[in-house]
């Protein structure tokens, strides 16, 4: 089963990072991946200036990876994230980027391009 490494990268400004639920989802020319929540066991994630990578692993090869959805979800009360950019490492280990560069407030689902 094909693996990919996710990096997300929060902002250093004052309140950038967040405790709410985070799930992402990759989109290829070959198919779409389930929706993964992205967490470490025992570990704050999106912490203010974090740099956390993730494994995703996939049922199928994905093919070449287009685009990104980025899911923020409440965990216990609203909170805004300010999300900087994640890079996605694929199984023949290519580098893709999707910058963001923009604060995620409410529930809400975006959508990321390769830059």
């Amino acid at each position: 089963m094909p693996s990919y490494t996710v990096t997300v990268a929060t902002g250093s400004q004052w309140f950038a990072g967040t405790d709410d639920y985070v799930y992402l989802t990759l989109q290829g020319t070959a198919g779409c991946s389930e929706r993964h929540l992205l967490d470490k066991p025992f570990y704050n994630d999106f912490e203010r200036g974090a740099v956390d990578s993730y494994d995703v692993t996939v049922e199928e090869d994905l093919g070449e990876i287009q685009l990104i959805r980025i899911e923020k979800r409440k965990y216990w009360y609203q909170d805004d994230w300010y999300l900087k950019y994640i890079t996605v490492k694929t199984p023949v280990g290519d580098y893709l980027e999707f910058p963001c560069y923009r604060w995620i407030t409410d529930e809400k689902e975006i959508v990321l391009r390769d830059g």
